[in-house]
């Protein structure tokens, strides 16, 4: 879904097909002992079609993003702990409330306890335990440093390298498993690039102010983090310059995130000794074997043209500035919560108030819900869903999914572009996506992961490696098709190609998005339109490049594709025509297939809307509470994108995420669709209702 849409498999890929899971994780960060559980004010839930935060004065015809959402920052400005905030983040924000109650519940312990519950409870409180972190000082990592320091030739770098993996630490490239894109029913290993302490790949050579600002920020973040671990100060700015460099040579070898969208770009299976004549410093039937998984042949070499990169920075990089890199994507790869206060606030800095702009750290509590969600996501979500998540949610949702698969349907078959071949083949696949509502049918098993109170780095570690072990044991293996992506509480939502499927957590059935009390035309503009968007995921410029079995094919026609192609490219110059922040615009290319899920999705729950309205005998023309059913569908869809963003997030998003920013999620969708205008009586050259609209799906 949004910016809202996340596992080591995935993330290895994760640029190639944004449409599978979506925005990687936020970076960690910790925070101030905080005030008992009293004393912090309680989040509420808005309901499907909250009034309050419209402001009418605003014309719908010329900005229905403020129209819709214009009163949403006087009423909900953004806190300081964070770098936007939006409808979305208050549900994200009342969900760690219910997980926190949770939390504090198991972390007293019980005989009455289940194993699971112990665990989830004895997380969350060695991630609260501060004291105990700074107490323990750097003494928990030495270790690690320690492996480091003991390196005496390149040669050695394999096996540290596979162990790093197994901890994910993201030194050098990126390693997981994969369903083969030519063969969803098989797992395979891949193999990828990686190790970049910036955002991606763009940052380190990006001309302009801000950006050599950036960059002159980053080696001193690097250089004070250094520092922390121990380094004098002269070695560690001497060191954070040389890790610039390195990290600049793999930043020029790497595939930048737009090229990353096309799947046969990131799809390479070779030999394990093609892989060894990349880069034959490290032997890599070595490395996979001590990564748990012997007896590879073959792999997917995400990009080899990184390998020969890789190759080329390991021969002209000495040992003392390799050894100084691993340090620091050792200290860089942790999740700061479990490090001591100064390395913690040092990342903040960075990560978070540098390149986000936000003022302040989120409170301990909430990084320690995240924390554990992460680490036991589906432990925390069997007592979650138990507890919060009614029958009557998933019912409604079924039901709701599959109108819009019907609309979706409808809308293959009226398509006058699409030739009679490939629309069957559209709806073999359509018939064959597979609906995941609320969380999964059987809960994974955390019994081999071992779990101390008082140890939260080592949790992190133990956790890191039994989540990656968990991976690694697939490849070879048939794939489990009942497997999420996503933990139950996400609020959040999205597609996996290879998967065919469309997966709905518990965490986003709620208000606003899912409001029991809300008309049906406000549900269809909320999470209705967050099915179709994730329905229309499969078949984007993406996702279409995919079967219903989740196998790379071409199943188009050569004329059809080329029609597809070019109703695509309307959106990539609308899109690319909206300045975002500053000088800075949406990059029509990188966002393409999210703003396709977006056109498309909410035109899909437009027409199960329509049908529903007609099976219910609902008026659309008759006023209810000052709107028809028609403007409370569109109105609920701009509220579902309600929020306000800092400066500096929004040129973040822009230059990384395949997602736009949500103001243009509602006006760049809405301008699309002449119903719209009709609902709201637009003409025709104003901003909603352009003369010429984009139209895929």
């Amino acid at each position: 879904m949004g910016n809202r849409e996340t596992g080591k498999t995935i993330a290895v890929i994760a640029c190639a097909l944004a449409a599978a899971l979506a925005t990687p994780g936020q970076a960690q960060t910790a925070g101030q002992a905080q005030a008992p559980a009293a004393a912090q004010s309680k989040v509420a839930l808005i309901p499907g079609l909250d009034k309050e935060l419209m402001d009418t004065s605003e014309d719908p015809c010329v900005d229905f993003a403020r129209f819709s959402c214009g009163n949403f920052s006087k009423l909900y400005p953004i806190p300081s702990d964070r770098a936007s905030y939006g409808s979305d983040v208050l549900v994200e924000d009342y969900t760690e409330q219910t997980l926190r109650g949770l939390l504090d519940q198991f972390a007293v312990k019980s005989a009455q306890q289940t194993a699971n519950e112990q665990k989830i409870g004895d997380y969350y409180a060695a991630c609260m335990d501060e004291s105990a972190i700074d107490a323990a000082g750097l003494k928990p990592l030495q270790p690690e440093l320690d492996r480091i320091t003991a390196l005496t030739d390149k040669k050695q770098l394999t096996g540290l390298l596979a162990h790093y993996q197994m901890i994910d630490v993201n030194a050098f490239f990126a390693y997981g498993e994969q369903q083969d894109f030519k063969d969803a029913q098989k797992q395979i290993a891949v193999v990828d690039q990686g190790g970049l302490g910036l955002p991606e790949r763009d940052y380190y050579f990006r001309a302009g102010e801000a950006a050599e600002k950036t960059r002159s920020e980053y080696v001193a973040h690097v250089a004070n983090m250094l520092k922390l671990i121990g380094e004098p100060s002269e070695q560690a700015t001497l060191d954070a310059v040389r890790i610039m460099a390195l990290e600049t040579a793999l930043a020029k070898a790497s595939m930048d995130r737009t090229s990353r969208r096309d799947p046969n770009k990131v799809y390479h299976p070779m030999p394990v000794d093609g892989l060894a004549g990349l880069t034959p410093d490290i032997d890599w039937t070595q490395f996979f074997a001590e990564t748990g998984v012997p007896g590879i042949e073959s792999m997917n070499v995400g990009n080899p043209d990184f390998f020969k990169g890789l190759e080329a920075t390991l021969e002209w990089a000495d040992l003392d500035t390799i050894k100084a890199y691993l340090r620091w994507q050792l200290i860089n790869s942790i999740p700061a919560y479990a490090l001591p206060k100064a390395l913690d606030e040092e990342h903040f800095d960075f990560y978070l108030h540098k390149l986000r702009g936000q003022p302040e750290q989120q409170p301990r509590w909430k990084r320690c819900v995240t924390a554990t969600d992460g680490a036991l996501g589906e432990a925390l979500g069997q007592v979650y869903v138990a507890r919060n998540f009614p029958a009557s949610s998933k019912a409604y949702t079924v039901q709701m999914v599959h109108d819009i698969e019907d609309a979706m349907s409808k809308e293959i078959d009226a398509q006058t572009w699409m030739s009679a071949e490939t629309k069957e083949k559209a709806e073999a696949k359509l018939r064959m996506v597979a609906d995941k509502i609320g969380y999964p049918d059987h809960w994974r098993d955390y019994s081999t992961l071992t779990v101390v109170r008082g140890d939260a780095l080592g949790n992190t570690f133990r956790a890191s490696e039994f989540e990656n072990k968990r991976e690694l044991a697939k490849i070879g293996r048939p794939v489990d098709r009942g497997e999420w992506g996503m933990s139950p509480p996400t609020v959040n939502a999205y597609y996996n190609p290879l998967m065919n499927d469309i997966n709905f957590p518990a965490g986003i059935l709620q208000a606003p998005f899912y409001d029991p009390s809300a008309p049906d035309a406000v549900n269809y503009g909320q999470i209705g339109a967050v099915i179709g968007h994730e329905l229309t995921h499969g078949f984007d410029d993406q996702g279409s490049q995919f079967d219903g079995n989740g196998n790379l094919s071409n199943w188009w026609t050569p004329d059809d594709r080329k029609q597809f192609d070019a109703m695509t490219d309307c959106e990539v110059k609308e899109y690319g025509s909206f300045t975002a922040v500053d000088d800075v615009k949406i990059n029509g290319k990188l966002t393409l297939g999210e703003n396709t899920a977006d056109n498309g999705g909410l035109r899909l729950a437009w027409v199960a809307f329509l049908e529903d309205a007609r099976r219910k005998g609902i008026d659309l023309s008759s006023k209810q509470d000052e709107f028809t059913p028609v403007q409370q569908f569109f109105i609920g869809y701009g509220q579902s994108w309600c929020s306000s963003i800092r400066p500096e997030l929004i040129r973040l998003i822009v230059q990384t995420n395949p997602h736009s920013p949500d103001s243009f999620r509602v006006n760049g969708v809405v301008q699309n669709m002449p119903e719209f205008g009709r609902a709201f009586n637009c003409k025709v050259g104003q901003p909603m209702m352009p003369a010429d609209a984009c139209h895929v799906w």
